[in-house]
């Protein structure tokens, strides 16, 4: 047993075997005590070379317990308490063609075949008309495949393998199966468990079985009679259930049309229906909520409602999904095998785990096996079986370790309810929205027309620091020195003009002359230079001493124009000479 480094050292690797010969997927494979001592073993349904080698293999820690031959191709493979018997061991389904077969004690012990379908009437005329020799196996063909394009009722098993033989090999199948009446007998596609009346672990459940001809069946576990039968749209692939039979249970089903339907106790036809942008190859149940993966390389979280809450895209395509279930620690995730040799682990849309493996994992299990509680069982394409348990101190950070956006931006807001305040708000603004938009155009332009009127008043009266006489443009700003009573006033005044030189200047000062006195109230400034700025200096003196200050408004005139071009407002600071003496 050996730390694994390339999952930051959260599994020991407790077996590999490159050539243990299993091929399988998730659907069969489980995890059962099937001799009652507390060691739980590993039940796998191999399907060996696809014709022919399948097999009912249960493993005990790394060694091969027991096999036991099947007849067909597994679907499916389940441990379940089928009775109260004591000591408290689980029967194994194995679900194969039309056919469950329920092993006790890994012994068989008992054998349900789905009811047989309805068969085409036309169908059956045609085979009897062979049967007694009136049409000859072309006019057989001819008339079998009209039937097919026409009729509601799909075709037999048996019709259709004759229209797809050569011409000379049909006489040889009419002579072998004319006697024989026709059937229309459809096959299991997909199996699970539902809690019959307790939730408890080793509660008696039922079988839940999906078939081709889209319907799923509930199972009686002991008397193996259909109890509930309900109808989908297509044909079922992937299935999860949960609840109790006999209070309520609640049944998750991929179909082959790309589509996800929830099916509830009270009704036999879907009640939610998720449509997919891709067909489904994983689906399992997290807590509340169903994690689906996709043809698009995609993984997408839904509600039991069928809202779609996260989507995060994964980097190769997916090959298997399995839940990973610790009670003891209160930790629930997704196992995620992609096509690139890594088993990825994802709680919500956050990758938390990356596992490396030597080959494509083909299928994965995860609980207790022998007795340890966190065991990874994987079957590699190749056919290899790995075991990896998780080390009692592994702790998986929250914190997505794939780049994207931050994991506060798929928080959920806790948007409060709609009041009956902002109802009736929302239904007068719905039933006056005419009238109140046109109120807001009409405000909209009153206030840009007294902007307008405020700035064309400001130009008129030269009230800006800046002039806006084209001939003479001028800048100017001031600056005030002192504590007082006298202060020096400097002002700054610039000609703007690219090269025309400003001449004939003159600056007046406006002030209360109970606060302030000038020495010259009035000057005149020299010829101004483009580019230059001219400091003009002058002294104020405060001859108040109430503590008050005052504004000094500054205009600078061209001689012989009452108009002034530029308009400045000082606001004087208080004398503190004044106010201390």
């Amino acid at each position: 047993m050996s730390d694994s480094s390339s999952d930051g050292g959260k599994w020991l690797d407790a077996h590999y075997d490159p050539v243990a010969g299993l091929y399988t997927f998730s659907s069969c494979v489980d995890l059962a005590d099937l001799s009652g001592d507390g060691e739980s073993r590993l039940v796998v349904g191999d399907l060996g070379s696809g014709l022919s080698g399948m097999k009912l293999k249960v493993y005990r820690g790394t060694a091969l317990m027991s096999e036991s031959t099947l007849l067909d191709l597994p679907a499916g493979l389940v441990a379940f308490f089928m009775d109260l018997h004591e000591p408290r061991i689980p029967a194994v389904a194995v679900a194969s063609g039309p056919c469950i077969y329920v092993y006790k004690n890994l012994r068989p012990y008992f054998k349900f075949t789905l009811p047989g379908l309805e068969v085409n009437t036309l169908e059956q005329d045609v085979w009897q008309q062979a049967r007694e020799g009136q049409i000859d196996p072309l006019t057989l063909k001819e008339m079998l495949e009209s039937i097919r394009k026409k009729a509601d009722i799909s075709l037999s098993v048996r019709s259709l393998r004759f229209l797809s033989l050569d011409t000379s090999d049909m006489d040889e199948f009419v002579q072998l199966h004319k006697q024989q009446p026709v059937r229309r007998q459809t096959v299991i596609t997909c199996i699970g468990t539902l809690k019959k009346s307790t939730a408890d672990e080793d509660g008696v459940s039922c079988l839940v079985i999906g078939t081709e001809s889209s319907n799923i069946y509930i199972l009686d576990p002991e008397a193996f009679i259909i109890l509930y039968k309900m109808s989908l749209p297509a044909a079922p692939t992937l299935m999860d259930v949960t609840g109790q039979f006999d209070v309520e249970f609640r049944i998750t089903v991929a179909c082959r049309n790309g589509n996800i339907y929830i099916l509830r106790r009270e009704s036999d036809k879907p009640k939610y229906c998720i449509e997919l942008s891709s067909h489904p190859v994983g689906l399992v149940r997290v807590g509340k909520n169903v994690v689906v993966g996709c043809t698009d390389e995609s993984l997408q979280g839904f509600t039991q409602k069928g809202k779609k809450l996260w989507r995060t895209v994964l980097p190769a395509p997916i090959i298997t999904m399995a839940t990973m279930d610790l009670p003891t620690r209160g930790f629930q995730a997704v196992l995620v095998g992609l096509a690139n040799c890594e088993v990825q682990l994802y709680r919500e849309k956050n990758l938390l785990s990356t596992i490396k493996t030597p080959d494509v994992v083909t299928s994965i299990c995860f609980g207790r096996y022998g007795r340890e509680d966190g065991t990874l069982i994987m079957t590699t394409k190749g056919g290899g079986l790995m075991v990896k348990i998780l080390k009692r101190t592994a702790v998986f950070d929250d914190r997505d370790s794939a780049p994207g956006p931050p994991l506060a931006q798929s928080v959920r807001l806790n948007v409060p309810k709609k009041t009956k305040l902002y109802v009736d708000q929302t239904l007068r603004e719905r039933e006056n929205g005419l009238a109140m938009h046109r109120a807001f155009q009409m405000d909209l332009s009153r206030l840009r027309l007294a902007a307008a009127k405020a700035y064309v008043k400001a130009l008129e009266s030269s009230l800006t620091p800046m002039s806006s006489s084209l001939t003479e443009p001028l800048k100017m700003n001031a600056v005030v020195q002192g504590l007082g009573p006298s202060f020096k006033l400097t002002l700054n005044v610039q000609n703007t003009a690219a090269c025309r030189p400003v001449m004939n200047l003159a600056i007046s000062f406006l002030y209360d002359e109970n606060l302030y006195r000038m020495k010259c109230s009035y000057m005149r400034i020299p010829l101004l230079v483009p580019g230059l700025v001219y400091p003009v200096e002058t002294f104020v003196e405060c001859t108040s001493d109430k503590g008050i200050s005052d504004i000094i408004k500054v205009f600078i005139l061209h001689e012989g124009k009452s108009s002034p071009l530029l308009t400045a407002h000082i606001n004087m600071p208080v004398s503190e000479g004044v106010t201390l003496n």
